[in-house]
């Protein structure tokens, strides 16, 4: 089949960061243009109007009406800010993967900094503190293998940490819509019983994307359920948990403690900086966090790429696409 040229157009500075050698992957017919987010720029409008494709994270009604698009490729999994009633009929939804395992690691990190003081022996040991010496029994420390994890979802992150987390010796538990068979899986259970996995577990982790399914769907009923020295890891979409109900969970201390990576208010282009929330979950010191940063490496960007240029060639070629969110209609 003969390839068709593709108008393509990074939309934004999210975009932008995935443009770095992305000419290398595909085929030099196509043409690239780059827009900023506000599209405010001579002709930006226009372009984004007569893409045959737009590598953005944002499709809202205030912005130009795509009425050539073919394909909007979102280069992150995440696709709630993408408005499904704007996209023309014919034009398909894909998004990307490609982090899990970044943030694999970065949670595997976050749990092993509470087993193994490495930081705080270090900080004892340069003022001749001998914290942790072996030999004395009040330098015990915990072991991650013998703890319980728990995934709230069980997608490409949560699999992903399955393995990794079954490497360390660790029991899994699954809190999942849909039924779950995996060898990695001790226990599974469905979402009508969140609060008995929410108990269950060491360690919860969300790693849920935001729908209005899951919208505060870890509310005060599934938080007061953990146990009293449980951790909380949030690395999917901050209002999966209900706000108000975290951070009165966090400062009463009925939980060991967060990690809280994906938050509740970002910073805009006309706002580079905000509080991540409007509560002051930076007063708290049983909460480490983090600006949304744990899938955030080279290897994303490298493997986000490569999946938005392998749909770019299947797009000119008429091949169905991958990664699928929303299929356009023929």
């Amino acid at each position: 089949m003969i390839k068709q040229p593709l108008k393509i157009v990074f939309h934004g500075q999210n975009a932008a960061n995935f443009r770095h050698g992305f000419e290398s992957l595909i085929d030099p017919s196509h043409s690239i243009l780059d827009v900023s987010d506000g599209l405010g720029l001579a002709g930006e409008q226009a372009h984004f109007e007569s893409a045959d494709v737009i590598v953005g994270i944002r499709l809202g009604a205030d912005m130009p009406a795509p009425r050539q698009l073919r394909l909007f490729h979102a280069p992150a999994a995440g696709t709630d800010a993408i408005d499904l009633s704007l996209l023309p009929a014919a034009s398909t939804l894909c998004n990307c993967f490609g982090h899990e395992d970044a943030i694999a690691e970065y949670v595997m990190a976050a749990l092993l900094t509470r087993h193994v003081p490495l930081q705080q022996a270090d900080a004892d040991l340069r003022r001749q503190e001998w914290t942790y010496w072996a030999g004395r029994p009040n330098a015990l420390r915990t072991e991650l293998g013998a703890q319980t994890l728990g995934l709230l979802g069980f997608g490409h992150i949560a699999k992903a940490l399955a393995q990794r987390a079954k490497a360390f010796g660790m029991r899994v538990h699954v809190a999942n819509r849909s039924s779950v068979h995996s060898q990695q899986v001790d226990q599974a259970y469905g979402l009508d019983q969140l609060q008995t996995f929410m108990g269950s577990v060491d360690a919860v982790v969300v790693t849920l994307p935001l729908t209005e399914q899951t919208r505060g769907l870890v509310d005060a009923a599934a938080l007061g359920a953990m146990r009293p020295q449980a951790l909380l890891l949030n690395v999917g979409r901050g209002p999966v948990i209900d706000e108000q109900a975290l951070f009165d969970v966090l400062s009463n201390r009925r939980i060991g403690g967060a990690v809280i990576d994906t938050w509740y208010q970002y910073p805009t282009p006309s706002q580079p900086t905000c509080q991540p929330s409007r509560l002051d979950f930076a007063a708290l010191d049983n909460v480490l966090m983090t600006p949304h940063m744990s899938g955030w490496t080279a290897g994303t960007v490298r493997r986000r790429q490569q999946t938005m240029a392998e749909n770019l060639s299947r797009l000119s070629q008429g091949q169905p696409l991958i990664n699928v969110v929303k299929a356009g209609l023929n």
